[in-house]
Order: structure tokens, then sequence, then C-alpha cells
């Protein structure tokens, strides 16, 4: 089975407001057993629009990355996140 990840591009506008949103979130990372691949980091835009923060986790499978997502959990990380940046976040299904 594919596995599956969580790909968000962020600008962050807040760093101390964003900082409690990290804390939560990776509280339910751990708990939906998602592995975190990228977390910020050195950039280089190739193509296109880049954003300063990438981050990538990797779950046991697509289900279980959209599981985490719209987790209860999460959403309450979410909630935090509020105000603290913009950001595009999407799930995807890796190669078999």
């Amino acid at each position: 089975m594919p596995k599956g990840y969580i790909v968000a591009r962020i600008v962050v506008t807040d760093p101390e407001k964003y900082a409690d949103y990290v804390k939560d979130a990776s509280a339910a990372i751990q708990k939906y057993g998602g592995k975190p691949l990228v977390r910020g980091g050195q950039m280089a835009e190739l193509e296109g629009e880049g954003r300063p923060r990438n981050v990538v986790i990797e779950f046991e499978s697509l289900e279980q990355a959209k599981r985490y997502y719209h987790s209860p959990e999460y959403q309450a990380a979410k909630k935090k996140r509020e105000g603290a940046g913009h950001a595009d976040i999407v799930a995807v299904e890796g190669a078999p």
C-alpha cells in the first residue's frame, strides 16, 4: 500500500503564535503515526512561487494522513495557527 503524505507550504507572520501551533501539531502527528521528513530548513525556489517554510509528513496511507488532518487534535492545533501565517496544505498518495 502506498504511503500518504501531508505537504504544507507556509509563510509565518507571527513566529510566537506559530510556535504554539507547532507544539500541538507535533503531538497530533505523533499520535496518528506521522513521521516528519521535512520541517523548515533551507530551500531554493526552482520554479513558481516558493514559500519560506515547507513541511512533508509521511503516514502509513493517504487515509491515515487525512485522519490526522481532520482529527480533533490537529483541528485544535490549527486554530492556534490562525493569524500566525498563510498555508497551503495537501494530502497526497505516494508512489506504489
